[in-house]
């Protein structure tokens, strides 16, 4: 795991690049490099960050440069063995035992042709000394980020874009249209960049620059087609084995020349792959985060720490427990600076701190239980959007009723909140609207009404636009099971925009390497092979996936209430953050600039403080947004006039 960079014919391509090199430091403190060659009328520089985790030795550092080809790369290959075995029986001959080398003798043998072939996660530029052709690529499911920003025949590109935006000189423009949708999201869908000219390399996709200008791009992986061919087989009789896809999956990410630990939150996800992982590696140490106990319970949180205790005893694991108080908001501003985009969950200071407190233990590996709620329909929003169809067929002036009681009942008093009437008010919010509407406001933070009204007035036109792109994701498809179509959208947008964007910023932040078994082409394929009736049985999210569990874990784990790996919010909001929110509201950078409203903000504050509504969630994404616009416009004069 490492961070990428370089330019290719940039001006000041090698200072550029020594520079976007350096602001990736904290990726890969174990080593650094650096190459440079010719490049039709200009030159290619490539840079290094290692994290070293597969062999450690000097074979292993990068740029590597052989026979021609150079390649700068992040990631693991977890079939590198595969790989290996076949190359070498075609002839090659390996100096080293990295999975590096083999992805560079897989290219050379192959050519773009390898890439459906890796299993893994995977960012890379490899660069042909013969043709002059620089290539760029990303993994199937956009577990790894790659940036890139082009200007005429030009190409600068690094494993985040705040080193694009280092090197820039201040010219990148704020992208008003992706700060919208983060606003909507509360995160920046990947099909959208927070500066304007910058892009991220799509998931599953390839770029070349070739030495004449011309620039082409493909793609070979489509997570439309794999779930389509994957619903196909399901219909014509095959069944995945879940629980031999998943262990299988499992053992291979624990393919490691250091230790790997895993996150233990003491939900289903974490609780199964930490058990099949200690199997592999006896004793293996787990980390989780508990909160204080005011906190717990002004938010009515579940004890996962309990849970989490009786995973670790039975599997012999070595569980280290973090506990996460209101001192640790003074990681806002770094948060945001490592997050590169607007990203309001608290979950990243959770993985920052977890992370942080591994590698000061000596561990670089993570194993993460990400992904599972997305593919087996684990978050409440997909029970929610079935149980809506049903509400639907109840009589409309009972509806109508039960609407306008729950909404005068509070979501919380001084002393605490009612988790119970804040799910009721949101499941209200979205239950008589059509399938696409109600799924995106089920997990969104704005209906289109309050988001106009926040934003202002010119930008009316950038709120169509993102509506727009939500429905035409989740539409492009041809799958007829509701449940498919709803982990579909989110392996498509929740997946890459929110929860492996920030595992990656967050991990990377303490120079550890997160691996997430469960966003695995091979899962994927089993996945969505299993019909929703399978995934969503009665009231029970990821049944399949606890049938699996269950062969491992006690009952009490693979059926317990649903964890939550984020933080007390509400109790943060009302106690801590207070006045940082009214200073935000009153005076801060995006009211004055006039992006945001500040008699909207104001409403919400006032009623969040009067327990009507929840809008907890809402105020923190609101700060994470002031700061990094803060950032984002301070020191280079540009020009904070809102253009989408």
């Amino acid at each position: 795991m490492c961070g990428i960079a370089g330019t290719y014919r940039w001006p000041d391509g090698k200072a550029v690049t020594d520079r976007l090199t350096d602001i990736l430091a904290h990726r890969g403190p174990d080593g650094a490099g650096r190459y440079s060659h010719p490049a039709g009328d200009g030159e290619v520089h490539l840079g290094h960050r290692r994290l070293a985790i597969i062999d450690l030795s000097g074979t292993g550092a990068q740029p590597m440069v052989s026979g021609g080809l150079a390649l700068t790369y992040n990631g693991e290959l977890y079939n590198a063995p595969e790989l290996r075995a076949e190359l070498a029986a075609a002839g090659v001959r390996f100096r080293g035992t990295s999975d590096t080398e083999v992805l560079l003798e897989a290219w050379r043998r192959w050519g773009t042709d390898c890439l459906p072939r890796l299993r893994g996660m995977f960012a890379f530029a490899v660069f042909d000394e013969r043709t002059g052709d620089l290539v760029l690529a990303r993994d199937q499911l956009g577990i790894k980020p790659l940036f890139l920003l082009r200007r005429g025949a030009g190409l600068v590109f690094a494993s985040e874009l705040k080193a694009l935006a280092a090197v820039s000189g201040g010219s990148l423009q704020v992208d008003h249209g992706a700060l919208v949708a983060s606003l909507l999201y509360y995160w920046v869908p990947d099909s959208r960049c927070a500066f304007r000219e910058a892009e991220k390399l799509p998931p599953g996709s390839w770029l070349k620059c070739r030495a004449d200008g011309r620039v082409e791009r493909g793609r070979f992986w489509n997570l439309k087609d794999v779930a389509a061919e994957a619903r196909e087989r399901a219909q014509s009789g095959e069944q995945p084995d879940v629980a031999a896809v998943v262990e299988e999956s499992t053992r291979r990410h624990m393919l490691s020349d250091v230790p790997v630990a895993a996150f233990l939150s003491g939900g289903l996800d974490s609780s199964y792959l930490t058990a099949l992982a200690a199997r592999h590696q006896p004793g293996i140490s787990a980390y989780t985060i508990g909160f204080r106990a005011e906190d717990a319970r002004f938010e009515a949180m579940p004890d996962d720490l309990r849970y989490a205790r009786q995973v670790a005893g039975r599997f012999g694991v070595d569980l280290h427990e973090i506990e996460i108080a209101p001192n640790v908001l003074d990681l806002l501003p770094r948060m945001t600076y490592h997050l590169d985009e607007p990203i309001g969950d608290p979950a990243a200071i959770n993985t920052f701190l977890i992370c942080s407190a591994a590698r000061e233990a000596g561990v670089k590996v993570m194993l993460s239980g990400m992904g599972a709620d997305e593919l087996f329909a684990g978050y409440r929003k997909h029970l929610a959007n079935l149980l809506a169809l049903r509400y639907q067929r109840v009589p409309r002036p009972l509806r109508r009723g039960l609407s306008a009681a729950v909404d005068r009942l509070p979501v919380a008093t001084a002393r605490r909140g009612y988790r119970s009437v804040r799910f009721a008010k949101r499941f209200l919010s979205f239950a008589d609207l059509p399938e696409e509407t109600a799924f995106r406001r089920s997990y969104t933070m704005y209906d289109q009404d309050e988001l106009l009204a926040l934003v202002d007035p010119d930008l009316a036109g950038t709120v169509d636009d993102v509506l727009t792109e939500h429905a035409d994701v989740y539409q492009d498809n041809d799958l007829d099971d509701f449940v498919n179509r709803m982990c579909l959208g989110d392996a498509r947008m929740f997946l890459p925009g929110l929860n492996l964007a920030y595992t990656d910023r967050s991990s990377m932040a303490a120079s550890t390497e997160v691996r997430v078994p469960y966003v695995d082409v091979e899962v994927v394929r089993a996945a969505f092979a299993v019909p929703g009736d399978r995934k969503i049985v009665g009231r029970q999210g990821k049944a399949v996936l606890k049938e699996a569990a269950a062969s491992v874990l006690p009952r009490e784990i693979v059926y317990r209430p649903k964890g939550l790996f984020s933080a007390p919010l509400r109790a943060w909001m009302s106690r801590d953050l207070a006045p940082l929110v009214r200073e935000v509201v009153h005076d801060g950078v995006l009211v004055r600039s006039g992006f945001l409203r500040r008699d909207a903000l104001a409403r919400m504050v006032a009623e969040d403080a009067a327990g009507q509504r929840d809008f907890s969630k809402h105020l923190w994404h609101v700060l994470t947004l002031e700061y990094w616009y803060r950032d984002a416009t301070s020191g280079s004069g540009q020009s904070t006039r809102l253009t989408a």
